[in-house]
């Protein structure tokens, strides 16, 4: 998507590492697109403020505030020098009528984000350290992000390309206490974890494992 043309500078704006671009509980009425630099999204969960996810330049953010004037649903701070087009309702307005495709795309990407950024939550909503862990997997496969699946066991077998690191960010945890979790269910044979991906060797027994910590 390309959002770098002269007639979109209007809406540029630009935030220093440390900037709070907004704050979770806050009104809202516009949202950003990434074009430069990296912006942490992060969540108060009880007393702990936790990172739910670090975005990139071409992904967008705070999106909810123009769909359904809710409050800021977290709080957005730049990691990096940030470079982002604003778009509030009014001149998102003028965005689809003057540039219809490209509004196209950020709706389809709206869709995707709402979806991310809801699943993101549920697995933070578990206590059990063990159950968001696994879910973690459940959503990768969700979310297609599949490398291999096992051609004599399709059903059951899939391999992702995270790392311990990569899987204790999506779960809330220190990477630390993730491969601990990690090498339990490994001496269970629920997953095989290599030097670049991990292979949960049974999606579905994985998922009826976070369904009973779910209902728990």
């Amino acid at each position: 998507m390309d959002m770098t043309l002269p007639a979109f500078e209007r809406f540029a704006v630009h935030f220093e590492p440390g900037d709070i671009i907004f704050s979770e509980y806050e009104p809202g009425d516009s949202f950003y697109l990434i074009q430069k630099g990296r912006v942490q999204i992060m969540k108060i969960l009880g007393d702990i403020e936790k990172t739910v996810d670090v975005l990139q330049p071409g992904e967008i953010f705070g999106e909810m505030a123009i769909l359904d004037d809710s409050p800021r649903s977290a709080s957005a701070v730049a990691i990096d020098t940030v470079k982002a087009l604003q778009f509030n309702k009014a001149n998102f307005e003028i965005l689809m009528k003057g540039q219809p495709q490209i509004a196209l795309k950020l709706l389809k990407l709206f869709a995707k984000r709402i979806y991310d950024q809801r699943r993101r939550f549920m697995i933070l909503t578990l206590s059990d350290v063990n159950a968001r862990i696994a879910d973690v997997f459940l959503m990768l496969n969700e979310m297609g992000a599949v490398h291999d699946v096992d051609e004599e066991n399709e059903d059951d077998s899939r391999t992702f390309d995270v790392s311990v690191d990569d899987v204790a960010h999506w779960a809330g945890v220190n990477p630390q206490r993730c491969r601990e979790v990690l090498n339990h269910f490994a001496t269970q044979r629920r997953i095989e974890v290599g030097k670049s991906h991990i292979t949960v060797h049974n999606i579905n027994e994985l998922a009826r494992f976070v369904s009973t910590r779910r209902k728990g």
